[in-house]
């Protein structure tokens, strides 16, 4: 009938007559796990913290966070913390970090950061850390203009590099390795950090790093292990790590045990390739191939094949042994329903 003589042509990852269904809708994933799809069939979940496994369902205990950068999806591994209190006037920061690959430490990487808003606009205070070039940067903003350290180029034979910096009022310091102690006094007048955000470990929650400073701002999420961050805000106490309770993030997403390999756990069938970015882990499947494990066939009706079937015009696609037919819709005829 009439009626029926219509369709609609989907974007990509959405299906059904109106486009109603996205992959998400009935989200696979548990735990609090952001659902990406992967294809019109298939999704990906990203763990938050503490969680890994295909779906998130496993629980992981992490010392050691590993993170991963930034997913082929767009989403960068990242720990979130309390904000630091009474970091106005003095801070001094300690940790290690172990790179995953000499390539990692010439990307644009952040280690960590903390802003006002959480966003480092212009004029916003922030304190950031990260690696750019080989080097380690650590810049940051009293509002009255950015300071910034660059160390010398890490010694990429060290196993596990360490980094030592502070501030007091203006003046800030950094201590890479063995290298020696660099020194700036930041520009202007203002003496007071004022950071109201969270205190973000080896990535950022948002899509996108824009909302970073716009001076030292850092492309990716970090790649490799940090451990042993601790931070005091007075001469005389003594160091802690963030988080409340202490060393304890409020979130994270795809973030792993250092030197556990999820993959080692999971058999992709059929060709397909594990990838695991921190502690999300999904199979990369083959041309033809689908589903979580890569064992069920593409039909070369669906969408997914390649190359496409060219039924046209709302007809049905209908697989046949080898190849396919179309079933057109009234008012239409030819091997593709192409005629009127």
């Amino acid at each position: 009938s009439d009626e029926e003589n219509w369709y609609c042509e989907c974007p990509k990852l959405y299906t059904g007559k109106l486009c109603q269904f996205a992959t998400c809708d009935e989200n696979p994933c548990g735990n609090g796990a952001t659902c990406f799809p992967k294809s019109r069939r298939d999704a990906v979940c990203l763990c938050p913290y503490g969680r890994s496994g295909m779906l998130c369902s496993d629980a992981i205990n992490i010392t050691q966070p590993s993170f991963s950068g930034t997913d082929v999806f767009g989403y960068t591994s990242f720990l979130a913390y309390s904000t630091i209190p009474n970091i106005t006037f003095y801070y001094e920061f300690r940790l290690k970090f172990q790179l995953a690959n000499h390539h990692s430490a010439l990307q644009d990487n952040l280690i960590f950061f903390t802003g006002q808003k959480g966003q480092g606009l212009n004029g916003d205070d922030f304190l950031e850390l990260g690696l750019r070039n080989g080097r380690v940067v650590y810049s940051y903003n009293l509002g009255s203009g950015t300071a910034t350290i660059i160390s010398k180029p890490l010694d990429l034979t060290l196993n596990a590099h360490v980094i030592h910096l502070g501030r007091n009022l203006q003046k800030g310091w950094l201590k890479v390795d063995d290298q020696k102690n660099k020194t700036v006094t930041s520009p202007g007048r203002l003496v007071g950090l004022n950071v109201f955000s969270q205190f973000y470990l080896g990535g950022y929650r948002e899509y996108t790093p824009e909302l970073l400073p716009k001076g030292p701002r850092f492309k990716n999420g970090f790649q490799g292990c940090i451990f042993e961050v601790q931070v005091r805000t007075s001469f005389n106490q003594g160091f802690k790590s963030p988080g409340t309770p202490e060393g304890h993030p409020n979130s994270g997403r795809s973030v792993g045990q250092c030197k556990d390999s999820p993959c080692s756990l999971i058999k992709c069938r059929n060709g397909g390739k594990c990838i695991e970015t921190g502690s999300t882990v999904y199979c990369d499947c083959l041309t033809g191939w689908k589903g979580a494990f890569c064992t069920e066939t593409v039909s070369v009706c669906e969408p997914e094949h390649d190359p496409p079937h060219q039924c046209l015009q709302g007809s049905t696609c209908v697989p046949l042994p080898n190849g396919y037919t179309c079933h057109c819709p009234l008012g239409t005829t030819g091997t593709y329903c192409e005629q009127g």
